[in-house]
């Protein structure tokens, strides 16, 4: 008897992703012939689209990726469509009302119920197990779901509800299972790092479970994103100073340096703390590259705030930077406290320049490294260049280093290269022995 097959979507960030990753296990252990993201379907396919819900062109996306498979049902390409995550958990009851085609609706929290709609008898799956989805040596490891912050721009914590951490022996077995399978680089992930362990130890144990994980035999590289810099746990440098394996790169989102800015968006935290915080960060771990996000034209930023800001990132010249401009979100506080008075072209001008700057920034940084000799991680290969990453660049976001063919190299290993050219996002390389 043909199984049937189930096409996960799966949109938005790697957290969503590994929602994606533990369904598609669990179909698979059900019975079912489960595939990501097919470009091909047949008419008895089943397409599962995993949504977000964060800020208005995401779920546009959302929206429009399920329309798009909604026709596709109705043109008998494919069998049935459900939807999870983000945006069907905020939006429970307006999208069945409005998009009447969709066979069965899930949210955030409850998807594992989709399993017990599809499948004949539920699987006995280990919670932390799944099918990789990124390539095979590297792999996000979510610690926790939630949000306890509540900053006023923020609709996460409305969707995915209070901080919940995950026991570090439970991580540590996900972890142990990830190696026997080939993964090498382990990428931490959660809304807020900084909480981690807060809600059922009674304190911060980032520090720990990054000590733990450290130590498990085959653990290559450890990458930390998404700190909140309020209260952040010192006792963590510690442990990224004296661990080999846990990179020196920290993903740190500091949104705004501004006291009135920060005071707005309920950040907890004023400038001269942010400062003093990311001293401490360079002093107790030499040579890290700090990621950082920033957010231009919240309500109360003036012309004299944004300047603060520029001067922000001309002085700390942050390794690595992203910014966005601020899309108002209902329900949150910011959208109930604060108008959304700034023009939306005041925004686009203000990001734009401070992505130049930080274009010139990290041009600067990547120049410093031409001559130097440097360990990678190689992703995939195309026609001219093997394309590989070093400690402190994460997947999908950070610069890629092109290696030239001179000899052969294997997707997945670590290797010696030196940096011949360097532009803004990306280096040009060549292997040594």
């Amino acid at each position: 008897m043909t199984r049937k097959k189930v096409n996960v979507i799966s949109l938005g960030c790697s957290k969503n992703l590994v929602d994606s990753e533990r369904l598609m296990k669990m179909l698979l252990d059900g019975g079912m012939e489960v595939v990501h993201e097919a470009s091909s379907v047949s008419s008895g396919d089943i397409v599962v689209i995993n949504t977000c819900g964060f800020i208005g062109d995401a779920k546009e996306e959302s929206v429009n990726t399920i329309l798009q498979w909604v026709d596709a049902k109705e043109h008998g390409l494919i069998g049935a469509v459900y939807v999870m995550g983000c945006l069907s958990e905020r939006y429970s009851e307006e999208l069945p009302a409005e998009i009447t085609d969709v066979d069965g609706w899930y949210g955030k929290t409850d998807w594992t119920g989709l399993v017990t709609h599809l499948v004949s008898k539920y699987p006995a799956t280990a919670s932390y197990d799944r099918v990789i989805t990124t390539p095979r040596h590297h792999a996000y490891l979510k610690i926790a779901e939630g949000c306890n912050r509540f900053c006023s721009f923020c609709a996460i914590p409305l969707i995915t509800g209070r901080y919940k951490s995950r026991p570090i022996e439970e991580i540590v077995e996900e972890v142990n299972l990830l190696v026997s399978r080939g993964v090498k680089e382990f990428n931490v992930i959660a809304q807020d790092l900084t909480n981690y362990g807060v809600d059922i130890y009674g304190r911060h144990r980032i520090a720990d479970l990054v000590d733990a994980v450290a130590k498990v035999p085959g653990v290559e590289w450890i990458r930390l994103h998404y700190a909140y810099p309020a209260g952040f746990p010192e006792d963590l440098l510690d442990v990224m100073a004296r661990n080999a394996n846990v990179c020196k790169y920290l993903d740190i989102a500091l949104q705004h340096v501004s006291d009135k800015v920060l005071d707005n968006m309920r950040r907890h935290i004023t400038g001269d703390e942010t400062r003093k915080l990311l001293r401490l960060i360079r002093e107790k771990v030499p040579g890290i590259h700090i990621r950082t996000t920033l957010m231009v034209g919240f309500p109360g930023e003036g012309e004299d705030e944004f300047a603060q800001l520029l001067d922000f990132v001309k002085e700390q010249r942050f390794e690595r930077m992203g910014a966005f401009a601020y899309c108002e979100e209902e329900d949150t506080y910011g959208a109930n406290k604060f108008a959304d008075d700034i023009p939306e072209e005041v925004k686009q001008a203000r990001l734009d320049r401070l992505m130049k700057l930080q274009e010139d920034i990290s041009l600067s940084h990547q120049e410093s490294k031409i001559g130097s000799v440097m360990k990678i991680i190689i992703d995939r290969e195309d026609s001219d260049w093997y394309i590989g990453r070093t400690e402190f660049d994460s997947p999908e976001v950070d610069p890629e280093v092109l290696v030239k063919k001179t000899c052969k190299l294997k997707r997945g290993d670590f290797y010696n290269v030196k940096i011949l050219e360097a532009y803004p996002y990306e280096l040009v390389a060549e292997p040594v022995d």
